[in-house]
């Protein structure tokens, strides 16, 4: 498993140690975790859950009427140090 998924389940089992069940989810170059806020997280919580996003690069709150309030991390994949980075074309 990359480092960044690694670093996102580390995140999504904290969370759901708080009590929000939070899914992990591989991209192509970052990997993502999302967790439903339910109304009623107390601010405790709320410093809990901050923390705990702070590991990652990215992080924000979706809020709508129609969804909820889904909280969301994203912790980027590394870039290969070596090799073709860039691909054909790519000037430095």
């Amino acid at each position: 498993m990359p480092a960044s998924g690694v670093t996102a389940a580390a995140i999504a089992a904290r969370l759901s140690a708080i009590g929000l069940p939070a899914r992990v989810e591989e991209h192509t170059r970052f990997t993502t975790v999302e967790a439903e806020v339910p109304e009623t997280l107390s601010a405790g919580s709320w410093r809990e859950v901050l923390d705990v996003v702070a590991e990652a690069d990215r992080f924000g709150l979706l809020a709508t009427s129609l969804n909820g309030r889904t909280l969301w991390a994203a912790v980027r994949k590394t870039v290969p140090t070596t090799g073709d980075v860039g691909g054909p074309g790519y000037q430095r």
